[in-house]
């Protein structure tokens, strides 16, 4: 007798209910933050695609275990990964998503002292404990790792500083001896004159309603991305990463090339 495979309906109804779950529960610390930290960890995580996304295409890997995240934020990334990590340990993971770091050790690096004090206070309890670090990514010291994340940053600073950022970060990656190291960029392909314009916009005023200063920002074509990483040994794929929005971003997997 041939099995029965579970409908697509019914997988999709699956990865649905978890992600419900997985949006809850890494949400639900900010509130510990106060009513800001924990309406927006709820907006970013619910209304971006890139985070459920990451997931449904499996780029997260079980050994990626050390975790950099530039452009940390209130650390959203650092609580996804530890609700992750619970739900594998009830055995409640959809079979269709790849397994994730079971602990992951996570670096969190942010320039501004509102969102490292939000961080603190909404995620500073998980295990292990998250290093939250109020830095320049320009010129702090980048660990060892596995993975590097870097989602709609680099564009805070001038070209020059971005080649310098993603210099460093082949270092660290290269330094920490896995062979599966990988960089998540996501960057706004300024290719895109409309969803570029407007994801600018719209970054500007979150900027102002998260009490920050509004500072200028530098794009550039996808193409010239692809190929700042590919000059640095990167093998590089893009993947429209807007779904839903008007924007015109892109998340560009940049693994590792390690030669012999």
């Amino acid at each position: 007798m041939s099995a029965v495979l579970p409908s697509s309906s019914s997988s999709s109804s699956s990865t649905d209910a978890a992600w419900r779950e997985l949006h809850e529960a890494a949400t639900v610390p900010y509130k510990k933050g106060g009513s800001f930290a924990w309406h927006f960890a709820r907006g970013k995580l619910g209304r971006d695609p890139v985070f459920r996304g990451l997931l449904e295409r499996g780029l997260i890997d079980a050994a990626h275990r050390r975790v950099v995240d530039i452009g940390c934020g209130q650390g959203l990334f650092a609580s996804l990964l530890a609700s992750m990590s619970r739900m594998q340990a009830h055995g409640r993971w959809p079979s269709s998503w790849k397994p994730t770091p079971p602990a992951a050790d996570y670096t969190g690096i942010e320039l501004m002292p509102k969102d490292v004090a939000r961080a603190e206070a909404s995620i500073g309890h998980l295990q292990p404990a998250p290093r939250l670090l109020c830095a320049d990514m320009c010129s702090v010291p980048l660990p060892e790792c596995d993975l590097v994340v870097i989602l709609d940053v680099l564009h805070y600073v001038g070209i020059d500083a971005q080649d310098g950022v993603l210099r460093r970060v082949h270092d660290a990656l290269r330094r920490g001896g896995n062979a599966n190291a990988r960089l998540l960029l996501r960057v706004g392909d300024a290719s895109s004159k409309r969803g570029f314009a407007i994801s600018q916009w719209v970054d500007r005023t979150v900027t102002r309603i998260r009490g920050h200063k509004v500072s200028p920002t530098w794009g550039r074509p996808l193409s010239d991305w692809v190929a700042a990483l590919q000059r640095l040994d990167f093998r590089v794929q893009s993947i429209p990463m807007s779904k839903g929005t008007p924007f015109a971003n892109v998340l560009l997997v940049a693994d590792l090339e390690h030669r012999a």
